[in-house]
Parts: structure tokens; sequence; C-alpha cells
């Protein structure tokens, strides 16, 4: 099981007006603090594109896809053209260009690099989505722009990626950087930032399952990774304040071909631009390409 958050960390500290607002609509309506977290759960926030990543936004080629399953479109990125292709995916509040260092790498290395913005995140329109978008989005990228050699994604992303492997993604070796787990503590974690009673989680849980028809445990990462028989390479900052690293090691206990890189003291996102973990995460991926040479 993952570690609870004890308290609301640093990047996660809800801003005090929503929580006055969250305890008023407590005190009136049950059902209107639900609507209210459910919203606030379901909704992105946009940043603007930084320094860093403005050359990939400039250099890509780029288009809007229509994901049909879920009637949204997305912003797509594309760089190179060779066939052999990555599929890189962001997380939560990200951007398509977030993986900006994988994508330099990658390509430096002959791949062709897919991003894209997920429905309510970067340029792509809307302002609410749920992991399902993510997983309807990939899966229709497969489709589209496929097939791909492997794939690389960023919190959610990688939560997303692992589900969609469990859905039928083909791909040959996947990774995961700093991927959250278990769903119900990720709800649990939400609504106590929001400081409301814990039985606003089990109401805000059963909300989205009456919508999806499904449980959202279902779309826990350990419970996918029983299905993914691919390589998988799991990567976590032991001191990521925003998603605890005991998930990295239940996601990695649960998987059949696993491979476990525990970073230090560069968290949540800062790992993204780590120099080791793309190093590993490139010497990861070609393997592949090595195990096919030889054949």
């Amino acid at each position: 099981m993952t570690k609870k958050t004890k308290k609301p960390t640093q990047s996660l500290k809800i801003p005090k007006i929503i929580i006055v607002v969250g305890q008023f609509l407590s005190f009136i309506s049950t059902k209107l603090v639900v609507q209210f977290a459910a919203r606030l759960f379901t909704s992105p926030i946009k940043h603007p594109i930084p320094k860093r990543e403005l050359e990939m936004d400039r250099l890509t080629r780029q288009e809007v896809l229509l994901i049909p399953s879920i009637q949204k479109r997305i912003n797509v990125y594309h760089s190179g053209t060779s066939l052999k292709k990555i599929l890189l995916v962001h997380g939560w509040s990200g951007r398509g260009t977030q993986l900006v260092k994988f994508a330099e790498a990658f390509e430096k290395l002959g791949f062709q690099i897919v991003s894209f913005d997920a429905p309510a995140h970067g340029k792509s329109p809307g302002n609410t989505t749920l992991m399902p978008e993510f997983i309807a989005s990939i899966l229709e990228i497969e489709k589209q722009f496929g097939p791909f050699e492997a794939a690389v994604g960023h919190s959610l992303g990688g939560m997303s990626l692992l589900n969609t492997v469990k859905e039928g993604f083909k791909i040959k070796r996947l990774t995961i950087i700093g991927s959250g787990d278990i769903v119900k503590d990720i709800i649990d974690d939400f609504v106590q930032n929001l400081q409301l009673d814990s039985k606003i989680s089990d109401l805000l849980r059963i909300h989205f399952e009456k919508k999806s028809n499904r449980t959202m445990d279902s779309y826990s990462s350990h419970y996918a990774a029983k299905s993914v028989s691919i390589p998988v390479l799991v990567i976590h900052d032991e001191n990521d304040d925003e998603v605890p690293v005991s998930c990295a090691h239940h996601i990695h206990q649960n998987l059949k071909n696993g491979e476990l890189m525990i970073t230090q003291n560069v968290g949540h996102r800062k790992i993204l631009g780590d120099a080791k973990v793309i190093e590993k995460t490139i010497n990861f991926t070609i393997q592949l390409e090595k195990q096919n040479s030889v054949k």
C-alpha cells in the first residue's frame, strides 16, 4: 500500500479561499460539496510554457487531433521523421513539451518523437479531464500515428500508459517516472488537502464511478502492472513530495518484468531534467534495438 500523506505538501497547498468555500458548502449540502470537489479534482492548471520548452514548441510539427471516443480535441507534437517512434506522455497540469530533455536525447539517436497536450492541458481545449481521457487519447494516437517502439510517461502519464498497455497499446518497452499508484489514496489525499471530512472521499469516488461505470481503483497502477508483460522501468525520487516513493516499490513488485531506479533530491518535476534519469531511460529503451540487431 502507498504511504499516506499526513499533511498537505508545499506543492499541493490549496488557496485558503477554496478551502473556505469547500467547508462552507459542506455545511449547506453534501451533494454541493461533492460536486465542488469533483470539479476541482478534474480541473488541471494550465501553466505558462517555460523557456526551456520554447524551442521544442517552436520546432515541432503540430496538429489538432479529434479523439472520437470522448469527443474532445488534443494538440499533438511531432519531431523527426524516423519510422522508429517514441511516445512521451506528460502528467497532471503538464504539457506535451514537458519531457523536452527526453525528446532531445531520443531524437539524437534517430527516433521520431510524438507527444501531446492531454484534454484540458496545454493548447488542448477544455477545462476538465480525468485519466480515462488520457488513456483514450493514447489509444487514438496509436491508431493515427503508431506503431511506437516505446513510451515514457511522467506522473499521471505513467499511470495512464500502464493502463493503456493493459488495454492493448502495443509497445516494446515502457518507462514511468514519478507515477502514482492507488487511486483511492490519491482521492483521499486530495480531500485531506481540501480539509474536508474523510467521508467526502468515498462520496467523491462513488460520484466518479457512477459516471464511468467502472471502479476508480481498477485504474490503480499496481493493478494494471499485473497485466503488463513488457519490460518496464520504474523511476522515482526518494524525496518526491507529491507522490510517495512507496508507489514505485508497489508498482515494481507487481510487474512481471520490471526494473527500479530510485533517485535522491530531484523531487517530482526536476527529475525530468536529471541527466542520470535520462541516460538510464535511453539505455533501457535502446536495449530493444540491440536485441533486434543481434537477431
